[in-house]
């Protein structure tokens, strides 16, 4: 993969994140407080935290919380969002600096973001984070969008194909990501990085996936919480990009109401 990592990889989508994803279901955070076990007393590490969606979840089962994020903007948000939780931190760090000055830690957690980094350097450092008996925990979800439902959904779909051609007219065919592109997308083969780092396992558990309503705002926000459509990379366009889009939608559903399925969200448990 020839594309390098750079500032501008999430560059605008901050407040679009939290607005635009679907937020991680409660029982993400059952299960793991089962699964680890959480009982209050431990130190979580969240890395690529974002604006906190999974830190979040997380804090009132830990003692404390360490979000880090290389995107000043998400952490801001995170901040805000997190403002009446005291058990929690942010740290303006790239995962390939850790361990970066911060204390060992029992949970680690990469909630899509593990595929960003150097990941056999991130693996093998926060192994040596964890202390005895601990725990990385690799998030395997898609939050942005639904897939093909089960069955019949209360309100339109949002038009995705629609979107992605609309997308693809203003930025053109292969994916961009800040200042480069990703042709082919990002890696796969996270099993093999984390063993190769020393872990053994995985166990997995299977958190259902679920039906959400969403609104133009939402499902537009979800657009722009991607890096391949960040808004940044639409530059003095963005307004012209935007009111395509909310006429698209508003077309696709005339009450401005979505349905959408979102897939069950597997977590990798590795010790």
């Amino acid at each position: 993969m020839s594309w390098t990592w750079d500032p501008t990889l999430y560059a605008g989508s901050a407040p679009h994140y939290a607005v635009g994803r679907v937020p991680y279901p409660p029982g993400i955070a059952s299960a793991l407080v089962s699964a680890l076990p959480l009982d209050g007393r431990q130190r979580l590490l969240d890395v690529g935290c974002g604006p906190g969606s999974l830190t979040l979840l997380l804090a009132p089962h830990v003692a404390e919380a360490i979000g880090v994020d290389a995107d000043g903007d998400m952490l801001a948000e995170a901040a805000r969002l997190g403002a009446s939780l005291p058990n929690v931190r942010w740290v303006r760090l790239r995962a390939e600096e850790l361990p970066g000055g911060l204390p060992p830690v029992d949970v680690v957690t990469f909630a899509q973001s593990f595929h960003w980094t150097d990941r056999p350097r991130v693996a093998a450092v926060v192994r040596g984070m964890l202390r005895p008996g601990g725990a990385v925990v690799h998030v395997g979800a898609t939050t942005h969008e639904g897939i093909d439902p089960d069955g019949d959904l209360p309100f339109p779909r949002p038009p995705r194909e629609a979107v992605a051609r609309l997308v693809q007219r203003y930025l053109g065919p292969v994916r961009r990501a800040g200042q480069g592109v990703l042709p082919s997308g990002t890696s796969g083969g996270e099993d093999d990085v984390f063993r190769a780092a020393g872990f053994s396992g995985p166990s997995r558990i299977e958190v259902p996936g679920r039906v959400v309503e969403r609104s133009v705002e939402e499902v537009a926000s979800s657009i722009y919480s991607l890096s391949s459509s960040a808004p940044h990379l639409f530059g003095d366009r963005l307004a012209e990009f935007d009111a395509d889009l909310r006429a698209l939608l508003t077309e696709a559903s005339a009450d401005g109401r979505f349905s959408e399925q979102m897939r069950s969200i597997t977590l990798s448990l590795w010790r």
